[in-house]
């Protein structure tokens, strides 16, 4: 669905910035970014998430279904020859080294697996882990707070970190009057006791190229939205170690007649 357009970019407070990423979507009905920042060349981790997000299934298949082991050589080989994608056959390469070969293969089996618990299983050089980490949300609010339709809505969050955090996201949900849910996550890098912030706008007004005969599309009809934001320690909602929600905060807008 092509409901809404929603931009996600990280803002910093003081010195210390929230490293640059681009957004990393949840399966609500399709809410599309409309500019993301770049991640740092050198991100393992978020390399590594994109590789879960685009290889997991096939590399289960691969080991399971076709009994393909023995050597990184091997699994990434096939990887890179199903998905007719080298740079996927070298990252697999890459992460299947620093986990070996017998690891690799057990956590790609481990059932109920999420892309940060899959990345911080390979080692955590991938995806750094801060078991004492925290965070705080200090603020959450909406600029405008009430508009007519076709109002662009800006959400603004402050944060502050004691003692750091670990690899995570942050999570955007918005409770639509119709019922449709929207949203999106941002991928968090691990990060330096500090102040950070994050910024999101939305444009509250129906996408003409949302056809209703094959998807649902936002209204914005008038009426309170209600918008939920959640700091996570690894993915929001997960049940594995090294997750928690840091912190959550709410806020209403209006879209008026």
């Amino acid at each position: 669905m092509k409901a809404v357009i929603l931009a996600l970019a990280a803002i910093a407070v003081s010195a210390i910035a929230m490293a640059e990423s681009p957004v990393r979507l949840r399966q609500m009905n399709a809410v599309a970014p409309l500019s993301a920042k770049k991640a740092p060349s050198n991100d393992l981790c978020m390399a590594c998430l994109n590789f879960y997000d685009q290889s997991i299934n096939i590399l289960l298949n691969i080991i399971l279904q076709e009994g393909v082991v023995g050597s990184c050589g091997k699994i990434c080989g096939a990887l890179a020859n199903k998905t007719h994608s080298p740079t996927l056959g070298s990252l697999c390469n890459i992460f299947c080294d620093i986990a070996g070969v017998e690891e690799f293969i057990k956590i790609i089996e481990t059932l109920d697996l999420d892309p940060f618990y899959f990345c911080e299983l390979l080692s955590p050089k991938v995806c750094p882990i801060n078991d004492n980490g925290d965070a705080t949300i200090t603020s959450f609010v909406s600029n405008p707070a009430s508009g007519p339709q076709g109002t662009t809505f800006e959400f603004d969050m402050m944060y502050t970190s004691v003692n750091g955090t670990g690899t995570g996201e942050v999570s955007l949900e918005i409770k639509t009057v119709d019922g449709i849910p929207l949203g999106a996550s941002d991928y968090n890098p691990a990060a330096k006791p500090g102040q950070y912030g994050g910024k999101w706008q939305v444009k509250a007004a129906p996408d003409p190229s949302c056809d209703p005969t094959q998807e649902e599309c936002e209204n914005w009809l008038p009426g309170t939205y209600q918008v939920d934001v959640y700091l996570c320690y690894g993915e929001c909602g997960s049940k594995h170690p090294h997750s928690a929600i840091y912190s959550q905060a709410s806020l209403n807008f209006t879209v008026t007649n």
